[in-house]
């Protein structure tokens, strides 16, 4: 039994000091908070990943990250028995939990993206239902009966190349305006450094739970456990937390104030 649990029903039998002296709990481990794209940085990154021939599967991988949420483990283990293309859904069956397992409807990029890898397959001969979407390739040979261990090489390579594309833009724009150069292109390129392919299953959750998705479709679609785990994926944005307020406003400081003065009493 888990420790919290535990804990939790001895407070409420109120025996939990008896022993509470004699327990060290384990620290809370923290974890790293999920890092999100504005919509022109998130298209400037995906400009950059269909730029060149050699990112293609690191591109159709992200493109497919962003569009059903799911994990780089699930997607590398995806075999084309479990991508029904006729029905538009992905049957993800392989995870970190079973809580992972579920059915994701795919949208027009998600198709695209995998119309993109059947044409690789087709090439390769690596059509059959059990070989895996993302197949193992060394030395440019592909063994379509094993999965891609890694594109980490890839997109490092376009993440770095997005982020001096960006600082190279801002930097010329600078210029034009008269502004600080360097600071413009620091600014520019910092939101793109270091962000990992994981990130891009918070942008997917992210973008969901504003555009009002509810709480339980979303857990649905990305095989959460619960709020808490939402909470920890989903960090809505600041726009998007001053735009919901914005609908609150209601004029409240333009109704007259009445000023009342204090009585003066009357000498006699």
């Amino acid at each position: 039994m888990d420790v919290g649990v535990l804990r939790l029903l001895m407070k409420r039998a109120k025996c939990w000091r008896i022993v509470a002296d004699d327990i060290r709990m384990f620290p809370k481990r923290g974890c790293i908070v999920g890092r999100v794209l504005r919509p022109e940085q998130k298209a400037q990154l995906f400009q950059t990943a269909g730029s060149k021939p050699e990112w293609m599967v690191a591109h159709s991988a992200a493109v497919l990250a962003v569009s059903t949420t799911c994990r780089g483990v699930e997607l590398k283990h995806l075999r084309w028995s479990v991508v029904d293309l006729f029905n538009r859904v992905l049957n993800v069956r392989r995870s970190k939990r079973e809580t992972g397992h579920r059915d994701i409807p795919l949208n027009a990029d998600a198709m695209r993206a995998l119309a993109r890898l059947w044409e690789r397959a087709q090439a390769h001969g690596a059509t059959n239902p059990e070989h895996f979407v993302f197949p193992a390739c060394e030395n440019e040979r592909i063994d379509a009966t094993r999965p891609q261990k890694s594109w980490r090489s890839a997109w490092t390579s376009l993440v770095r190349e997005t982020a001096k594309r960006a600082g190279l833009e801002a930097a010329k724009l600078a210029e034009e305006a008269g502004r600080d150069v360097e600071e413009a292109r620091k600014r520019a390129s910092e939101p793109f450094r270091g962000f990992r392919f994981h990130d891009l299953r918070h942008q997917a959750i992210t973008e969901m739970a504003e555009a009002g998705a509810p709480d339980a479709t979303i857990m649905a679609v990305a095989g959460l456990l619960d709020r808490a785990m939402m909470e920890h994926y989903s960090h809505v944005r600041m726009a998007a937390k001053r735009d919901v307020l914005g609908k609150l406003e209601s004029g409240l400081m333009d109704i007259p104030i009445v000023e009342v003065k204090p009585k003066v009493e009357k000498l006699n």
